[in-house]
């Protein structure tokens, strides 16, 4: 990434001449250079993950996981929720396919944790941010909650909390022909620009809030409130998270400026993994098929297992 590093400095430093030591030049100068890394980055990883999604459909997962087992199932609909089509608007019917199918209701929760949590967007901004090793921790992570709280929501057995007219819904099931590779190529370029065209006022809101961090937000300030020894960092990251409406493209460029100014890291991944996986959007939707017992121990298994990650790797990292 020399050579972008080398543009957005040439910018900022030589066309609008100012100085290095200069906090609004450091703030715009990581704002130019993460935005455009960003958005390369996530165009390539939208392309591929597009490519991977048009052999893997809603239907095909449904087969695969139908009649899965708890924990090879758990881990299957993880893995399986990362490339799968997935937005808060989809969660219902999803939900109703998975249930209709007989997959068990803790694996279609592991499903459904892992496929917002973890994603194309998700991965691509954490690759271009903050490397690769951060963003294989993270995915781990992100695995890790799905399939234990998948589990633990499997046997408390609240198949009962679930709406009564779930059990009775029919979800269309319509066949689709298998796809040639140029037709494969197109879906992707066309959902490349469309993702890339909804997610990019996030993303640069993000580096820009980012930006501000990095350039003005004193190191001590965000180590007295975030820091390692304040015990109560982690949960009240994901308490704050929990509520907070916004998707990867937004948060993730505010978690990496946090991270520069030495948030650690398993507060950092809480607060992401709140953001993402418990969105107020999709606590709303999900309430269509979940009645209000099994939505809220939904919501307090997640946010343990995320407050747990959390501790755990600023206790060893």
């Amino acid at each position: 990434m020399g050579i972008l590093e080398d543009f957005s400095g040439a910018i900022v430093y030589g066309l609008l001449g100012f100085k290095s030591n200069d906090a609004f030049a450091e703030s715009l100068n990581f704002f130019i250079y993460d935005s455009i890394k960003v958005i390369l980055l996530l165009a390539v990883m939208v392309f591929l993950i597009s490519i991977v999604r048009t052999f893997i459909t809603p239907q095909k997962v449904r087969k695969l996981l139908s009649g899965r087992r708890e924990g090879i199932g758990n881990v299957l609909a993880a893995v399986l929720g990362i490339p799968t089509p997935f937005c808060s608007c989809s969660a219902v019917p999803l939900f109703i396919g998975f249930v209709e199918s007989g997959i068990p209701l803790g694996v279609t929760f592991s499903f459904l944790v892992a496929c917002p949590m973890i994603n194309e967007v998700a991965i691509a901004l954490l690759l271009g941010l903050v490397g690769w090793k951060i963003t294989a921790i993270y995915i781990a992570s992100g695995l890790v909650v799905a399939v234990v709280s998948g589990i633990v929501i499997g046997r408390l057995k609240l198949e009962n909390e679930v709406e009564g007219f779930v059990y009775e819904s029919t979800v269309k099931n319509t066949r689709k022909e298998a796809k040639n590779w140029k037709q494969r190529l197109e879906f992707a370029k066309g959902q490349t620009w469309d993702i890339c065209a909804k997610v990019w006022p996030y993303i640069l809101f993000g580096i820009g809030i980012g930006a501000l961090i990095h350039g003005y937000a004193p190191v001590g300030f965000l180590a007295d409130i975030a820091g390692k020894d304040n015990p109560l960092a982690v949960p009240t990251a994901v308490a704050v998270g929990i509520p907070l409406y916004s998707n990867a493209a937004g948060v993730i460029p505010i978690v990496q400026a946090l991270m520069d100014k030495g948030v650690p890291l398993g507060t950092a991944l809480a607060f992401m993994m709140a953001v993402t996986g418990l969105s107020l959007p999709e606590l709303i939707i999900l309430r269509k098929v979940l009645k209000p017992k099994l939505l809220a121990i939904f919501v307090g298994i997640l946010a343990v297992a995320i407050t747990l990650v959390g501790l755990l790797f600023n206790a060893i990292l």
